[in-house]
């Protein structure tokens, strides 16, 4: 399964996904260092962060509270804003397209 990617500089990389694990840790496995997840993928930080493609939004299970939380003390957070902690990506999301974040 592939999840593309565009980085901070705007390089755009499809990288290969197991689903079953969460967007952060596939983004991770697959080399993209700017997704620090400081906290390991608690829900605790935010450094997750990332922009979901407009197109993937209705695929994704709602934002948590405690997700929401994190992303309102963000300056960069949009309406596409997700912290991919706590996305699963499983087959329904092969091809998923999403951007890191910009750095708080």
């Amino acid at each position: 399964m592939i999840i593309n990617v565009t980085t901070r500089d705007g390089h755009a990389r499809a990288i290969e996904g197991q689903g079953g694990r969460s967007l952060m840790e596939n983004l991770r496995a697959g080399g993209i260092e700017e997704v620090l997840a400081l906290c390991g993928g608690c829900c605790s930080c935010g450094t997750c962060h990332v922009l979901v493609g407009e197109e993937w939004l209705a695929a994704l299970p709602a934002l948590k509270e405690d997700e929401d939380d994190l992303l309102a003390m963000s300056d960069e957070r949009r309406p596409n804003s997700r912290l991919s902690c706590q996305i699963r990506f499983e087959a329904e999301l092969d091809g998923i397209k999403v951007t890191v974040a910009p750095e708080d």
